[in-house]
């Protein structure tokens, strides 16, 4: 096996991503260096990290600015490939991995005799049910069930940065996860990207808990109405990652919007019409929106 480093996204959110980085350090049957990019908290996140972790070996980076969780994980994978780790492992602050996670997806690796692009942990929420926000998708139209759970190792296109472990030599090759899109669907296109070209999988027996606050999916239609502008990214960056599967890509995209805009008729307790109008122009914007995707030097 050969380097791992584990690459931690954080933003005012001390107190998880203490717990986070404790429970890396506490891996059993495998290890990995933690590299930790700060998207310019100013929670007291970095004299934490100064007082309990760097004596202990956590890389510590300040982004200087609020580069969105896209932005952060861009700038930590490409830091982590230009350090010569062999395997990044990517996860976001509230991300807690149980003792053996890192363990279990090099035993897949094993088994698979290192035949692919990434393999990916399941999330629970902190009460013991599979996170909501996490399933895995199979394929663009559909999410993992019940058969999939029942083997350890599951063949996935698509998954969250809720503990995925990726191979340097795939990021060089395919690029870094697109910064530009700030929040939302950059776990998809990254994963997307990887699976188009490579097998890649779930691991059944590699557990995490993802400790968001609320567990639920994002809800749009019943969302606070002071939070709703920050939903046309969703909306852009769903039509630039869905359009590279061509014609079903399309039509996943016109489905989901046509439900979203259903739902928020039906649901919505305010501001029915700037909500529809957030996910007209996200779409519209997505069709020409073009970010670059940067590869490591």
């Amino acid at each position: 096996m050969g380097k791992v480093c584990a690459v931690v996204v954080t933003y005012n959110r001390k107190e998880k991503l203490e717990k986070c980085i404790l429970k890396l350090l506490n891996q059993q049957g495998s290890e990995c260096d933690i590299l930790v990019v700060d998207n310019d908290s100013n929670d007291g996140t970095r004299e934490m990290i100064n007082d309990s972790f760097l004596a202990q070996g956590v890389i510590y980076y300040n982004t200087g600015a609020n580069l969105g969780g896209a932005g952060g994980f861009e700038f930590g994978v490409k830091e982590a490939v230009s350090r010569g780790y062999d395997y990044i492992w990517i996860m976001d602050d509230d991300t807690w991995p149980s003792e053996t996670a890192l363990a279990e997806l090099f035993k897949a690796d094993k088994l698979l005799s290192g035949n692919w692009g990434f393999l990916s942990s399941i999330a629970y929420w902190t009460d013991g049910t599979i996170c909501r926000m996490n399933i895995q998708k199979r394929n663009i139209f559909k999410h993992v069930g019940k058969k999939e759970y029942k083997t350890n190792i599951s063949p996935i296109e698509m998954c969250s940065f809720v503990s995925l472990l990726v191979k340097s030599e795939i990021v060089r090759e395919l690029g870094l996860p697109i910064g530009e899109y700030f929040i939302w669907t950059d776990d998809y296109e990254f994963t997307g990207r990887i699976s188009r070209k490579y097998r890649c999988y779930m691991v059944t027996d590699s557990k995490v808990v993802h400790a968001m606050d609320r567990h639920i999916r994002v809800d749009f239609a019943r969302d606070d109405s002071s939070r709703l502008e920050r939903y046309h990214y969703i909306y852009r960056n769903d039509v630039h990652c869905y359009r590279q599967y061509g014609i079903w890509g399309w039509l996943y995209i016109f489905l989901k919007n046509i439900y979203t805009i259903l739902n928020v008729l039906l649901h919505a307790n305010s501001s029915k019409l700037d909500r529809i109008r957030i996910v007209i122009q996200g779409m519209i914007e997505g069709i020409s929106f073009n970010p670059s995707i940067r590869k490591v030097n």
